[in-house]
């Protein structure tokens, strides 16, 4: 019996070989497309599912791609020919909330932004903030480490998650990690599987770590610069300054003109870029008024406002940047991190490269931590090698300045071949071992990560 045949067998009507269905799934939002379409979709819609799923995966030697909403942007949820696609959206329920702890047990097809409206009935919230918290899944933002906004002052997933359920290869399921906020015993594998890609197991459930909802204002400053480079200073300015904000988000003049004409916006001063910074909490009144005070020195042309809904609005111009680069062409969403005393030299970088390149590569940031998202546009769906060519350049110099490939896309396929360089070679290899124990035979997302694509 074939692999699909055990599988429809096995599980029915979950069982998706629909063409569309199918073409979907070679694809997220990274612009790369498999070679060609998978053997099948299983729509999981509960543990036991994912169990059967990996067994007969192991017992027919079929690789396995763990999917979520698709909105990845390393192609690391891609699916090509002779594999199964064992797709976690139907799993996205809220099986406990707990106020008195301060956790909530989610399965990983949950979107953020859904989660986060549940969570605000009891008064709490869970801090990741990606840009994409309307599509994006929690498993998927476990699955590559995700960030966003608000993570410079509140943590990365990694920082949010206690405990992992876990589905291995061969269809065991494991518990990893603890519902005290403490807990040390063995090692930490739960730390492990956030960001690992789908390359160790299926992240079937998770034990979020939550906070109160913050009480107290919410200001937002926005800041405008005569150049990217002193807007960068700005933002090191403030984060030297002592007061952590929210929300530091630094936009480049490409970008800012991108999103006033996407928005429909008067269009901003030629050259001009801008931070958007937000304060909250008790002290949020008077850490605005100070930051206000230190980007004034810098340079900026600020405006303050103690408006919560104001300030939304401001941030609504940040959150509809992926809009904005859609409509100028095909968009390559890169995603490198440097320490933040860094950002002003790599965004030098960023001017070198576009000029050696003759490429225009808007960019913007999250500041707070020193999270850059570079965008190469282009037409049609081929990368230029010229494209790659700069790409190469640019994570060599993230490297260079003490940075790293990825803060928070993941490494997927369109990483891999610089992965060896950034972690050395032995780091590497020790990697690859630790994959082969939690998948011997090499069928979870192969050609991911760990390979040299």
């Amino acid at each position: 019996m074939t692999a699909l045949a055990a599988l429809r067998e096995a599980l029915g009507d979950i069982v998706d070989v629909a063409e569309d269905s199918l073409e979907a799934a070679r694809s997220d939002r990274s612009g790369h497309r498999s070679r060609g379409r998978p053997l099948a979709i299983v729509h999981a819609e509960s543990i036991t599912h994912v169990q059967q799923t990996m067994r007969l995966a192991t017992e027919h030697r079929t690789p396995v791609v763990v999917r979520g909403a698709g909105t990845g942007l390393a192609g690391a949820a891609n699916a090509g020919p002779g594999e199964i696609v064992l797709s976690t959206v139907r799993m996205n329920r809220v099986l406990e909330i707990r106020p008195d702890d301060l956790i909530a047990v989610v399965e990983p097809g949950i979107l953020n932004s859904d989660l986060g409206a549940l969570l605000a009935e009891s008064g709490l919230w869970w801090p990741p903030d990606p840009a994409s918290r309307d599509i994006s899944t929690v498993g998927g933002n476990i699955a590559t480490g995700a960030g966003g906004l608000l993570c410079a002052k509140y943590g990365v997933v990694r920082d949010c998650v206690l405990a992992i359920d876990l589905v291995l290869a061969d269809g065991r399921l494991l518990h990893l990690g603890h519902r005290s906020v403490k807990g040390v015993t063995g090692l930490d594998l739960t730390s492990l599987v956030i960001g690992s890609e789908g390359t160790l197991g299926v992240v079937v459930g998770a034990t979020l770590k939550l906070r109160r909802v913050v009480e107290g204002e919410t200001c937002t400053l926005t800041a405008l610069f005569s150049s990217v480079r002193a807007a960068a200073m700005g933002s090191a300015a403030v984060t030297a300054s002592g007061v952590q904000p929210a929300i530091m988000e630094l936009i480049d003049a490409t970008s800012l003109a991108a999103v006033h004409a996407y928005l429909s916006l008067s269009a901003p001063p030629p050259a001009t870029s801008q931070l958007t910074i937000q304060t909250d909490g008790p002290t949020a009144r008077s850490d605005a008024d100070r930051i206000a005070e230190v980007l004034r020195t810098a340079g900026g042309e600020v405006a303050l406002t103690y408006d919560r809904t104001e300030g939304e609005r401001r941030l609504t111009i940040r959150r509809s940047m992926h809009g904005a680069f859609a409509s100028l062409g095909t968009t390559l969403i890169e995603d490198v991190s440097v320490p933040r005393s860094a950002l002003p030299a790599m965004y030098d970088e960023i001017a070198r490269i576009e000029k050696q390149y003759g490429l225009i590569i808007p960019s913007v940031a999250h500041a707070g931590d020193g999270n850059l998202h570079p965008n190469f546009i282009f037409e049609g769906e081929e990368v230029p090698d010229v494209v790659w060519a700069a790409a190469d350049d640019l994570f060599r110099s993230a490297i260079r300045l003490g940075g790293t490939l990825t803060g928070e896309h993941g490494i997927g396929i369109l990483k891999s071949r610089w992965l060896s360089e950034e972690l050395g070679e032995d780091q590497w290899g020790i990697q690859r071992q630790i994959k082969r124990v939690f998948d011997p035979l090499g069928i979870l997302n192969p050609g991911k990560v760990f390979d040299h694509a």
